[in-house]
């Protein structure tokens, strides 16, 4: 266990903080912005289920792990400078985004992060098609899951409770909200923590503590505690963003746009793919949002965090590239 090692661990870790920290609103946001449950309450509930998502990898598989781990540029030409720089991109970018109250994608700048450090470690040869094909189908259903899976699911509660008052939906959806941001948070655990396992593992590969990348149980349960200690210290500016600013939110609007996010979320983990939590449960709110009419989504909050999605891939490519010469050149014991 060499010094660069230890660092290198203690760089993911620390992104994986960040990680809870702001992608807590991703679970959280709808249920704050309907009252159904107070900032603390919602940000210790989305803790719990965080850990246990993550926790309950060990059941499921961590086949998500295994393509950020191993999928996206090859173990064998990269060293553990390409993994700091990663991880530094990580966290600048989130700095930035959370500083301007955006929701941003930490699957994004994990795999362009580490793409453009892996570039500039053994040039284009370095990227493997067989992860960037899983991340591309995820980048695709992020957007069309959760727009659909909201719009469908929201026009049917429609029809099924249309002859109910407004006060008991509200008191139905509002008890069931709670429910429902509970599977948001679990399925966010079960993808985006698996994300951090796989490039701590990376680490440990590279590292030479393990000889082949399998996920140990400890690094399971180590990142499932640290993402959630990450999100018990919440992010309200993002839940302001998500939660009030996008569209007006009503209790069935934020059980819908969570129960679209969390299922959408839940097959891809199953089938290997690294999903943008965030994608999915920003698009969800905008399909609930568009059942009302395409007007109630305040499409100028839309664009700006399209433009930090679009942003996110080519930006964090730059700084990993750019990150990752540095390093080398700096700490050339580190490659």
């Amino acid at each position: 266990m060499t010094v660069t090692l230890v660092f290198v661990l203690l760089l993911v870790l620390a992104a994986e903080f960040a990680n809870g920290m702001t992608d807590a609103p991703n679970a959280i946001a709808t249920v704050v912005s309907t009252r159904v449950l107070s900032p603390r309450k919602a940000v210790v509930m989305a803790a719990s289920m965080e850990i246990i998502g993550a926790i309950i990898t060990t059941l499921t598989g961590t086949a998500v792990a295994s393509t950020i781990g191993k999928g996206i540029v090859r173990p064998e030409v990269i060293g553990l400078h390409t993994v700091a720089a990663a991880l530094i991109t990580i966290l600048l970018w989130t700095t930035l985004a959370w500083r301007l109250g955006l929701p941003t994608s930490k699957t994004h700048e994990m795999v362009a992060g580490l793409a453009g450090a892996g570039l500039a470690a053994a040039g284009p040869s370095v990227l493997l098609w067989s992860g960037w094909e899983k991340v591309l189908i995820g980048l695709v259903l992020a957007l069309v899951l959760g727009f659909t899976f909201g719009y469908i699911l929201m026009n049917v509660i429609y029809r099924v409770f249309n002859h109910f008052s407004l006060f008991k939906v509200r008191k139905t959806f509002g008890r069931l909200q709670i429910f429902s941001s509970a599977f948001m948070a679990f399925s966010h655990g079960t993808n985006d923590g698996q994300k951090f396992m796989g490039i701590f593992t990376l680490a440990l590969v590279l590292g030479g503590i393990i000889p082949e990348f399998k996920v140990p149980i400890w690094v399971i349960l180590l990142c499932g505690l640290v993402m959630g200690c990450g999100t018990i210290t919440g992010g309200w500016r993002i839940i302001k963003t998500m939660g009030f600013k996008l569209t007006r939110l009503e209790p069935v609007n934020g059980f819908t746009a969570e129960t679209s996010s969390g299922l959408g979320i839940v097959l891809c983990t199953l089938a290997g793919i690294p999903i943008s939590t965030t994608h999915t449960i920003n698009s969800a709110i905008m399909g609930v949002g568009a059942t009302r009419r395409f007007s109630a989504v305040r499409w100028g909050v839309t664009r700006r965090i399209v433009v930090t999605w679009l942003l996110t891939f080519p930006a964090c490519g730059i700084m990993g590239f750019l990150l990752a010469l540095l390093l080398k050149f700096l700490f050339p014991a580190m490659a």
